[in-house]
């Protein structure tokens, strides 16, 4: 029996560490299991069967016992593979915790024959894992407790494995018997405990120095100047002097739990004042314990019921009394206290990032303050949490400040938590640095004083000691600086194994009696922490990876932080956070790795989403404000202010005076700078945003890596793209669109806020502009969306053009004034000023807009109407092919010519349609001439380069390609190539025909010219330069027409071809001057005009050869009488 108390073969500190990881992981399973048969929809479909219910009843009848023969299992029987396979992993948990049990129990007796005294001031690692151990058992038999189903799983799984194996499951009975002697488990616990009382006790009093200082409140807090780097300049580089440094960072949570199960356990021990004031402490902190994650106990209430069980005993209703009062106090102060701390933390840790920030070097000798500082905001939060999910029940009759918990600023000290984190991760070679010459030049000098002053050192310990101050003395600067790896989790372990074997009865070296070699171990064992554990430090003091099972909790709370503006900049800690949820997983619980990795990834993807959202929703706000601003310098709008002060001086004394408009720039005087715009708290909310969006480059989350920036940019794009169709405020029901020259307003205002983007957050906006901008010379957008191009196209086509094409009389082109002009309005037409869209100054803002790519497209669907056109003209050239192969060979017949053209039949209609292609042509030339004043401002020196290139390449069939790349430059051509690629899409297999239906359209067209004389609409006005139904443009159509067909369909002899067009055109008007009838000369002068304008517009005529045709002094006087009948209009 001697020899087996012999310490070092006990291996206490190997055991208490697999012991105490391993039941992490216990709690973990048990914790999934309990959720699993908790929810309808994860557990077992069997176990809600209805026909199942019998089979259960029966099993649960004398649980643990049942018989095999009974006919309510047969159901069992059927089922049995199906059974064992879905409920093995709950069995098999169930008896791993059995048999975790027994180890703890062992280790627990064998920790009693050892007769160790735990201390956490001197052996911090032996009472702390001591304490943990017996806390975490006593959580996974509570959990146990509370796990529905547990009876009725285990005792299916035997009966299926019975009738499986022939024999149920050996252990099965007593897995059942531990079901029913821990339900409930407090009680049996309490009992086991007994014999462990000499142990458990002592090291929960050694908490009475410790616990108090961690439970102080705020105001306490302040007094101490707590935390504060700053209250004594002389020592800030100076290392914060404790005994006990590794209870500093201490969990107040742990320390809680330890409390609470450990009195409970030994309640006994209430008879000591010591520790009823811890207990006392405690209960009143809170009313809510944590179990594992979002698992909790209602302490109070359990704590009571536990009390009354024992009232058999003397003395507990007393207790359970006391326990309610503290439930009380508990539920109408805790929750103040805490919202002070938090206040206080918020501070605190405020100052300690600034200064860390400032001055990283002072992270070495500060460095407990950091975890420190850590540990307490860790608490708060997870207090806070625990107590926000679990109301107390309202037969409390107590009603609860809501803002001492649904805390508006809680962001910014979790935002504090993680800079801190990141400055220690930032500068760990600085710590480094610091605690290597720190443990060589001072620590190991201390120890070896300290081993020298002992007077007899029994050799085992001796060897550990003598490795203690090797290890130490041998550290050197150049180490760290040449990046080696540091690893002292030996020696960490061999000063847990030397607890162990000093802390023990018997022992050679009694620990208790040489108390600074303890507190200086422990000083050494935090150092040795800051060379080689800084990442796992971290995550023990400021994990916050509890936030994956209060996901309602966590998404309230960022929608909270993103309604008040000054927590917006600590909005980006949402998904920083989301990389700790895999902190919560363990190695004994790998199935739930992908669940809770996905869950992270979910809520990181959501929270950036969503602040780039909100973001861009600012940005969209001052866009429209800067909008407005803009259309308000619109020259359109100084009308109104000219306006005010003519009628200002012509006012008469007695007139009321009447409010003068507001001009532009008013909005930026001020009386007080104190009073915010809405400008002003946009800014500042852009500001906000922009600092928790530029905060870090990359959040990497569970192998994913998240750019808060570019999930910016992508929003941003996105929207961007979306404001500038909506900013065409475009209505196809209503055919509202905006003007070309107001949205390239809004749209260069709209770039400017864009631009002033790039002082708030490091983007490259050039980037969204070259991403978003091209997307609009297009039809559609990357999304498939309609885009300017689209709409504007549309419009004009859809809308202007067939205003002008179908209306006659109401809407001219003027070549005069470059622009579309509204002359008329129709009977229930709304008043539309075609001027005001389809001028030259709108179609140069419409080609910035929509650039070359979206002019392009806008010319090749206008040549699509006029192959439709070209189409239909030839259908009627086909139906009276014969008549005009007579007219073609008879124009110098008068009287011949005369009857064959009262024979044709459709004279209107090919008039109509040869007047809208050249409306269409003249909008196609307007908008060109548009296009190629934009590209000569942008980029003058390639557009003097087109344009020699076009002047000097010869005429052949290779020019077509040059005179594609002119065209889309907005340089005109004789032979237009956008429209010879849409005729060519009429083009049939038998050329020679279609030459023919060429040549014989233009003798159509030719000798139905005079009929234009009888029309009132065919008036020619000379301050438009053009006629009222637009025959001028007959012109256009002819002429390029001409140059498509004849370059398409013949051997290039467009030349010839328009030669005989305009003998045939001047016989057929010359014959005009012998008509008696006056209806067919009303405007005959006006005809004659358009012959003049058919040879000025055309690159094949000449006026010599007009002049031969027709004499020039007919339009000399036409153009006299058509002018002075204008002035006589005016």
């Amino acid at each position: 029996m001697a020899r087996s108390m012999i310490p070092s073969q006990q291996k206490l500190a190997e055991k208490l560490t697999i012991l105490n990881d391993r039941g992490i992981g216990m709690l973990t399973r048990i914790y999934n299991i309990k959720k699993m048969l908790g929810s309808p929809d994860n557990k077992p479909t069997f176990l809600t069967d209805k026909s199942m219910e019998q089979a259960v009843k029966v099993l649960l009848k004398k649980f643990p016992q049942y018989d095999s023969k009974a006919s309510q299992l047969n159901v069992v029987n059927n089922m049995k593979n199906e059974i064992m396979k879905a409920l093995s992993l709950y069995y098999y948990t169930f008896l791993d915790i059995m048999y975790f049990k027994d180890h703890v129990v062992d280790l627990l007796t064998t920790i009693d024959a050892c007769q160790a005294f735990l201390d956490i001031r001197l052996n911090f690692d032996l009472t702390k894992s001591y304490l943990e151990l017996v806390a975490t058992y006593v959580s996974i038999m509570i959990l146990v407790s509370k796990v529905d189903d547990r009876k009725a799983v285990t005792a299916l799984f035997n009966v299926a494995h019975e009738f499986l194996q022939g024999k149920g499951d050996q252990v099965y009975p007593r897995l059942g018997q531990m079901f029913l002697d821990y339900d409930p488990p407090m009680k049996k616990l309490a009992e086991e405990f007994v014999p462990h009382s000499r142990i458990l006790v002592p090291a929960l009093l050694s908490l009475c120095q410790i616990y108090p200082e961690h439970n102080r409140t705020a105001d306490q807090l302040r007094q101490m100047q707590v935390l504060s780097v700053l209250a004594e300049p002389t020592k800030m580089s100076s290392v914060p002097t404790t005994e006990v440094i590794q209870c500093e960072y201490l969990s107040m949570n742990t320390m809680e739990r330890w409390i609470i199960f450990g009195v409970m356990l030994c309640h006994q021990g209430l008879t000591d004042p010591n520790m009823y004031g811890l207990w006392k402490a405690t209960l009143e902190s809170g009313y809510i314990l944590q179990l594992c994650r979002d698992e909790v106990l209602h302490i109070h209430s359990y704590v009571s019921t536990f009390f009354e069980s024992l009232r058999s005993q003397h003395g507990h209703n007393k207790r359970s009394q006391e326990v309610k009062d503290f439930q009380q106090q508990a539920l109408s102060t805790a929750s103040g206290i805490h919202r002070e701390r938090r206040k206080f933390l918020r501070t605190t840790l405020r100052q300690l990032t600034l200064v860390f920030t400032e001055e990283p070097g002072l992270l070495g000798p500060k460095a407990l303050y950091v975890f420190k500082a850590l540990s307490m905001a860790q608490d708060e939060v997870h207090w806070v949490l625990r107590h926000v999910a679990n109301p107390p029940s309202r037969r409390h009759n107590v009603r609860l400040p809501q803002e001492d918990f649904h805390d508006r600023q809680l962001p910014e000290l979790l935002f504090y938590m993680e800079e801190l984190r990141g400055l220690v991760k930032k500068y760990n070679q600085v710590m480094q640095r610091y605690y290597v010459q720190y443990l060589s030049n001072y620590d190991a000098v201390c120890l070896n004083s300290i081993i020298q002053a002992i007077a007899m050192v029994p050799e085992d310990e001796s060897v550990i000691l003598s490795s203690f101050y090797n290890t130490m003395v041998s550290l050197s600067i150049k180490q760290v600086e040449d990046n080696e790896l540091f690893d002292f989790r030996g020696f960490r372990l061999d000063w847990f194994r030397l607890q162990a074997y000093t802390s023990v009865s018997k022992a050679g070296l009694v620990l208790r009696d040489h108390q600074d070699l303890g507190k200086h171990m422990n000083t050494v064992v935090f150092h040795t922490k800051m060379v080689d554990y800084l990442d796992e430090m971290i995550n023990e003091c400021g994990d916050l990876s509890v936030y994956c099972f209060y996901t309602n909790l966590f998404e309230h709370q960022f929608k909270q932080c993103m309604e008040f503006p000054a927590q917006h900049r600590f909005s980006i800690i949402f998904p920083m956070i989301c990389a700790h949820f895999m902190n919560a997983t363990h190695e004994l619980c790998p199935e739930e790795r992908h669940s809770i990795g996905t869950t992270s990834v979910q809520y990181a993807h959501w929270f950036l989403r969503e602040m780039s959202e909100e973001v861009n929703q600012v940005i969209t706000a001052i866009c429209e404000e800067q909008c407005m601003l803009s259309y308000k310098l619109l020259p359109k709008h100084s009308a109104a202010i000219i306006l005010a002060q003519v009628q200002k001086k012509k006012k008469k004394e007695k007139e009321k005076e009447k409010k003068e408009p507001e001009k532009p720039g008013q909005e930026s005087v001020r009386k007080n700078r104190e009073v915010f715009t809405r400008m002003d708290k946009l800014h500042m909310a852009l500001t906000e945003l922009c600092y928790g969006i530029n905060y870090c480059n990359v959040i990497q989350v569970w192998e994913h890596g998240f750019i808060p920036r570019e999930f910016f940019l992508q929003h941003l794009e996105a929207r961007f793209n979306k404001a500038l169709v909506g900013m065409m405020m475009y209505n196809p029901e209503t055919t509202e669109i905006a003007k070309p020259s107001e949205l390239l307003n809004g749209v260069r205002a709209y770039m400017n806020v864009l631009q002033g983007l790039e002082n708030y957050v490091h983007i490259d906006i050039a980037r969204v502009f070259n991403n978003v901008l091209p997307q609009q010379t297009q039809n559609t957008d990357a999304t498939g969306e309609k885009t300017i191009t689209a709409n504007y196209t549309n419009w004009y086509l859809e809308v202007l053009l067939r205003r002008a094409t179908c209306n006659a009389g109401q809407i001219v082109y003027s070549p005069r004034q470059k622009a579309f002009v509204t002359v008329a309005t129709g009977e229930g037409q709304t008043n539309f000023a075609a001027e005001e869209y389809a001028d030259l100054t709108e179609l140069r803002a419409l080609a910035e807009l929509i650039g070359p790519y979206g002019m392009k497209y806008m010319g090749e669907r206008l040549m699509l109407s006029i192959a439709s056109q070209v189409d239909e003209l030839k259908k009627i050239v086909v139906s009276n092919k014969e008549t005009l192969v007579q007219l073609r060979t008879s124009f110098d017949k008068p009287e011949m010519m005369r009857e064959l053209t009262r024979k044709l039949q459709n004279v209107d209609i090919v008039l109509m349609r040869m007047t809208i292609i050249g409306v269409l042509l003249s909008f196609r030339a307007l908008a060109q001439e548009a296009l190629n004043d934009v590209l000569e401002d942008r980029i003058p020196f390639l557009m003097g380069s087109i344009r020699d290139i076009h002047h000097h390449m010869p005429d052949n069939r290779d020019s077509m390609v040059v005179n594609e790349l002119a065209s889309s430059a907005g340089q005109s051509c004789d032979v237009d190539p956008t429209l010879c690629n849409a005729l060519r899409t009429l083009k049939s297999e038998h050329a020679e025909d279609e030459y023919t239906m060429a040549c014989l359209l233009f003798v159509f067209v030719a000798v139905s010219i005079p009929k234009l004389a009888r029309s009132e609409l065919s008036v020619f006005r000379a301050p438009l330069e053009g006629h009222l139904n637009n025959a001028h443009c007959l012109a256009k159509s002819i002429n390029a027409l001409a140059g498509a067909l004849f370059a398409l369909y013949g051997p290039g002899d467009t030349e010839t071809r328009l030669q005989e067009f305009l003998a045939l055109a001047s016989s057929s008007l010359l014959r005009l001057g012998s008509e008696n009838e006056k209806e067919a000369v009303k405007n005959r002068e006006s005809v004659y005009i358009l012959l003049d304008l058919i040879v000025q517009e055309s690159p094949f005529l000449t006026m010599d050869l007009l002049e031969s045709c027709f004499p020039y002094a007919l339009l000399r006087n036409a153009y006299n009488s058509v002018y002075k009948a204008s002035a006589g209009d005016h």
